[in-house]
């Protein structure tokens, strides 16, 4: 099981395994703000509840200029695993403007692809097959990006993320 690790402002700043989280909390560095009562940790002497959300003591500040990496598993997720093209589950990613054309693997050239359409444009352009983008790809923002971990939340963290920009 995992625990999200918030800063003292409530941002999330990294996923951790319950180990490391009972550990910052029995060294005094983080508080509990929700645990899996059902599934309790034991110890020698003790049982403690599992934590599933834990905040530090001390302020993390989070640099909110950093930018979030260009992945292919980031792409993905921000389309929703669907196809830009026709909607479809999305496995694979596109170049909006192919790379043999002077395309660049940017946030706004990238975009989540079916194979069979990645397959039928080929090296063109969406619009020399009459297509249409179904949504203009950007980059996303938001700490939740920048967290590695939280691309699977538990629902004890919903409270404790914000939407999803």
């Amino acid at each position: 099981m995992r625990t999200l690790v918030l800063n003292a402002g409530f941002e999330p700043l990294a996923v951790v395994s319950f180990r490391r989280a009972l550990v910052l909390v029995m060294n005094d560095k983080a508080t509990v703000l929700a645990s899996d009562g059902e599934h309790p940790v034991f110890g020698i002497h003790d049982a403690w509840d599992r934590p599933s959300v834990i905040v530090l003591r001390r302020y993390v500040r989070i640099p909110h200029a950093r930018r979030v990496p260009l992945t292919r598993r980031g792409v993905l997720r921000r389309d929703g695993n669907r196809c830009a093209y026709c909607d479809a589950h999305a496995t694979t990613i596109d170049h909006v403007l192919p790379r043999s054309r002077g395309g660049a693997d940017t946030w706004e050239n990238l975009v989540a692809c079916c194979l069979k359409c990645n397959n039928i444009k080929g090296d063109r352009t969406p619009a020399e097959m009459r297509w249409e983008l179904l949504f203009t790809p950007k980059a996303p923002h938001g700490t939740s990006w920048l967290v590695r971990g939280i691309e699977r939340p538990q629902p004890a963290w919903d409270e404790y993320l914000a939407p999803a920009a």
